[in-house]
Formats: C-alpha cells, structure tokens, sequence
C-alpha cells in the first residue's frame, strides 16, 4: 500500500503545474481543485494569462497549482506555448521550475494528446498523468486499460471527469503520495507518432470503434454549409435577445438598491459641496454603470457556456469563410471575437498571426468590434429612445436594434479588411481546428467565470470610473456662477466651457454640449460617457437615483436623431486610450496608432453625420 504523505507546516507548498493540450478540460480541473482561491495576473512582459491557485488534499498537503496555457508541443509557435515549455523546463526568467508536472490528457483524443505527453517524458521532470473525460469515453465504447497503460508510460495515470466534484478524488489521492520519480526519457530519434500508435493500440479499443455517434449528428447540422450558418445567426441572434429580456429584472432591483443606499448616505448629509461630490460624482458616476452590470455578465455567460459546450471551435470553422471574404486567413477568427469582449486581448491575440500583414489588418479592426464597455452606452439611448415593444409577436424590438449595431460593427470590419487587404495575397496556411468533444457546460465553471469578470468589472467602477467622475465632477462645479448670474451654474464651470468649446466641431452630427463633455473622460474607458453624462445632468437634481432619472431625462431632452447619432459614434470611434496604448506595445509603431484613431474618429464621424441628418429627413 502507498504511503500517505504526512502534512508538515514548516515544508513549503508543493509547486505543481497543470499542462496539456487545448481543449482537455484543464480548466475545468484547476477550477475543481483550487474553486475560488485562484489569482489571475499576466506574466511580465507577455500578454499572456497567469493563473494559480492553492489547495489541500484530503492527506493535509498543501500545494500551490499553476495552470499554464494550453500547448500542443513544446516546439513552441506562439507566445501562450513559450510560456509552458519555458515553465516546465526551468528556463523561465521569473517562475520557478514545478516540483510537479501533472499533464492532462483528453481519453476521447489520445491520438493528439499521449504525443505532447511524450514530449513531456525528454525533459527529466516528474510527471503525474490525469487522463480526463473518462464519462466521455465510456459514452463512446472507449475502454482504456489504465493500470497497463500506466506502466507502459512508467508514470502514474489517474483517471478523472473534471466537470464533477467527485470526479477529482482519485487524483487528489493520488497528490498525497509521494511524488513519482522523473520518467525514463524515449530515445532519440524515436517516432513519437509510431509510439502514440502502439499504445493506443495495445492499451484502447480505440481502433474498433465508430467514433463518436451523437457527435457525428450535431456537426452533420452544426457544421453544414447553410444550415450551419443559420443556426449560428439564430443562436446570436437569441443572445442579445436575452440581454435585455434576462437582465431588466435584476437592473430594477440594483437601481431600487442603488437608490436606497444613495438615500441613507446622502440624509444625513446638508446642501453643500461633500454632498454634491457624493450624489453627482461618486452615487451618480458608480451607481449609473453598475446597474448594467446584469447585462454584461450574461453577455459574458452566452460567451462562456458556448465555449464550454464545444460549439464556439465550430462557430469558428463556419466563419472561417466569411474571414476569407475579408482578405484574411481563419487564424483572425479568434483575436476578432476576443474582441467582442474587450478589444484589448483581441489585440494581444492577434500575435498568434504569423502573416504580418494578417496580424496588423487584424489588429486595426479589432476596435471595430463590439465590446462589453459599449454596451451600457447602447442599452441606455435603447431603452431611452426605443419603445419596449415587440416585433412579430415574439421578438423585443430593443433586442432587434443591439443585434443590429452589433451586426454593423462585423460587416464594416469586414468591408475595412477588405479594403487594407485589396490586392495583396496572403501566405497563411489553412485554418486548422480541433474539434472537442460536446458536453453540458459545469455550472461550477460559468459561476467562477461569472465571478471573476465580475470583481474585474467592479475594481474597474471603483478606480477608472469613479475617479474620472470626481474629476468631471470637479470640472463641472468650479469656477462657480458670479453673484448675479441668471444662466445654469453648469455653463459657468470649466467643463461648461470646454463643452461649448468643442460644440461647433460636434453641432453638424446633433450632438449638444453635455455629450461633447461626456466624450472626454469616455476616452479612458467608453462605459465612462454614461456616468459622466449622469454627473453633468445630475447638477441640481433630487435625492433619487440618477441612474433612474438619466432614461426619461434624455428621452426628454434629446432629439431621437441625436441619440442615434451617438449610437453611430459609438459603432466605430475608439473611444479607449488603454485600447490605443496597447496598439502601439503589440505593432511597436506611433504612426500605425495615429493612422488607427484617426480612420476610427473618422469613421464615427460620418457615420454619425449621415446617421443623424437621415433619421432628420425620416422623423421630421
């Protein structure tokens, strides 16, 4: 019987790094193992993601687990596998080497993963094996004969279902044994496909079977060549249906709370300057961009649970050849629809683009898509200026007008491509996927991916947000009105005068002052102009929300060509510094920036332009 290690406080943590191939459900296990003590930080000088974590097993062994980005050999390609081979073998200039290298592996798809194993096995470190998706296998017909297999390889294999509680006890027994010694290195030379073929051979029953039948049916629709895409538009489609429909009940309750707590900080408080600072820069500023927090985090579950399920890869085979018709290769794919989350990893993402021609069309138009931080802007001129109405019977006529923004933003990134490409051809090789296995999202792992998005969304409230309002905020109340004055204190202040300052630039596209105001601190982050446009308007009004007063406020105040205006505007201006700064790390030039923002600004101006004087011409 093994020994059990025996926990002693004064030994140091066990370093442990989880590797393996893409798609193994090495995520899911490092969420099943370390829940909510995990920490998410990029290593220095990379854009690469760090994720650790801290665990106890069932023996009392503490251990601190590193998920390194997934890698299917240690021939690196891209940045992500620079980082796992450099890690595991010790030539990392900041992380230690682990004392322990627990590789997943996918039971479905031996045939790809037991090689990257292999590759493992020459670097003389010890290695534990966790062949995961055993439910898989077994719904499949797949037997593996795992004690044999263990010996061949001559390293401990520990079965295991990452998406169940349950399904880790055996490896985290496993973890409280003493550590393996490093495993006797494959000769060199030696054909790591021939020896991936002898064991799965001898070890599976792999060659006898049929492949996976339920698989085999859903891709005969999901990947068709014109059902494929309709079901793809329908699922969008229901998407941001449901970001409206989903999140307007929990909005209501954040706005009642907002107000209430907005009511017992504020009634002890008398007229005067820390009140105002308090109601108009940081309950008006915070509480304005928190109350679309529903909307963003079931945006981000759409995205999260369709990657989980196995149908995002496909989404993007299917999409590989509306890539194509934008001059670009399927390799822009993914860094474009990272985009639609923020646009700054989709930038960083684009350096897995070996083209360099490909890399930096790429880059230029991942502003064009539409990010989370648009989204407050859009749902609050759509519920102002929108009526809440349906089309059809079934489908919200709100729900309608965001998937249309968001499907304009697309077909301009397309046509812009197409444009910087014309006539240049590109030298990038097909789009090559692996297609995993479908499975039923965990919920556990869309809750902790709910929750991190979350926190990082309301540190950025806290700091970014709140402390530009308070600056706004400043802009707004000082120099204040001179005795005598009859106009609004507002129009005296120095965000009054800069305001009117930049109104004849903006007056062509029907924008007024307040929003030329809300443009500027908007620069820093885009969901900044909703809450800057709360402060501005807030001046002088009551104790209530002004989350809850800024929709019929605008309604009132605004022309509905004015706020289409803004919605065009913000289609396509890059309305994010830390979106250009990023631009410039990753291509390295100032005049590919200035040329960016400038196609960007341009681009927004004349959609506005043609936006506002046409809805003039149709509403009168």
């Amino acid at each position: 019987m093994d020994a059990v290690v025996s926990p002693d406080p004064a030994t140091k943590p066990l370093r442990a790094a989880l590797v393996g191939n893409p798609n193994c459900g090495k995520t899911s296990l490092f969420n099943q193992l370390t829940g909510s003590r995990q920490k998410v930080a990029n290593y220095a000088g990379v854009t690469v993601e760090r994720k650790e974590g801290a665990l106890t097993t069932p023996g009392g062994r503490k251990i601190r687990l590193l998920d390194l980005p997934g890698a299917y050999s240690l021939s690196a390609t891209s940045p992500d596998e620079d980082v796992t081979r450099d890690v595991c073998t010790g030539r990392h200039a900041v992380e230690p080497r682990p004392d322990l290298i627990i590789c997943v592996v996918s039971a479905t798809n031996l045939a790809l993963h037991l090689r990257f194993l292999l590759e493992l096995c020459q670097i003389g470190r010890p290695i534990m094996v966790v062949l995961n998706m055993m439910d898989e296998a077994e719904r499949i017909g797949l037997t593996i004969d795992v004690p044999g297999l263990a010996s061949a390889l001559g390293l401990p294999v520990v079965p295991a279902i990452s998406l169940r509680r349950s399904g880790v006890t055996h490896l985290l027994e496993a973890l409280d044994r003493p550590d393996p010694p490093p495993p006797a290195p494959i000769p060199e030379g030696a054909d790591l496909h021939a020896e991936v073929a002898a064991l799965i051979g001898r070890y599976t029953n792999a060659l006898s079977l049929r492949g996976d039948r339920l698989a085999d049916r859903l891709d005969r629709w999901f990947l068709h060549p014109v059902w494929g895409p309709v079901i793809l538009l329908v699922v969008l489609f229901f998407m941001f249906q449901t970001v409206f429909a989903w999140a307007q009940p929990v909005m209501d309750a954040l706005e009642a709370g907002i107000t209430a707590l907005g009511e017992i900080l504020l009634s002890p408080l008398p007229q005067g300057l820390l009140r105002s600072l308090l109601a108009d820069g940081v309950i008006a500023g915070a509480g304005t961009v928190i109350v679309f927090l529903p909307q963003i985090l079931i945006l981000f579950l759409w995205i999260l649970a369709l990657e989980e399920s196995g149908y995002l890869p496909r989404a993007a085979f299917l999409l590989d050849r509306i890539m194509a018709l934008a001059g670009l290769s399927g390799r822009s794919f993914i860094p474009l629809l990272s985009s639609f989350a923020c646009a700054i990893p989709g930038i960083m993402a684009a350096r897995t683009i070996q083209n360099p021609r490909d890399r930096l069309v790429t880059i230029l138009i991942a502003p064009l898509m539409t990010c989370s931080a648009r989204l407050p802007v859009y749902t609050l001129l759509i519920a102002a200026f929108v009526p809440h109405r349906t089309v059809g019977g079934i489908f919200g006529l709100q729900g309608l007008v965001l998937f249309a923004l968001y499907f304009v933003a697309i077909v301009s990134g397309i046509v812009a491509a197409r444009l910087m490409t014309r006539g240049v051809t590109s030298d990038e090789h097909p789009l090559l996927l692996e297609l995993p296995p479908y499975r039923r999202p965990n919920l556990r792992s869309l809750a902790l991916g709910l929750w991190q998005r979350a926190v990082m969304f309301l540190s950025r409230v806290g700091t970014i947000i709140v402390s530009l309002n308070v600056l706004l905020w400043a802009l707004s109340s000082f120099p204040a009105p001179p005795a005598g004055a009859t106009g609004s204190a507002i129009d005296y202040s120095l965000a009054g005068m800069i305001g009117h300052w930049m109104l004849p630039v903006f007056a062509p596209v029907g924008f007024n002052w307040q929003i030329c105001v809300s443009l500027i601190p908007g620069l820093a982050a885009r969901e900044v102009a909703v809450s800057a446009l709360a402060t501005v308007y807030a001046l002088g009004a009551t104790e209530d929300s002004a989350a809850t007063q800024l929709t019929p406020l605008l309604s009132a105040h605004w022309s509905m060509a004015t706020a289409f205006a803004l919605l065009a505007w913000y289609v396509y201006a890059p309305q994010c510094i830390s979106t250009l700064a990023v631009m410039r790390r990753e291509t390295r030039s100032l005049k590919v920036v200035i040329g960016a923002a400038a196609y960007l600004f341009g681009l927004a101006y004349a959609a506005a332009f043609l936006t506002y004087h046409a809805t003039l011409a149709l509403t009168g």
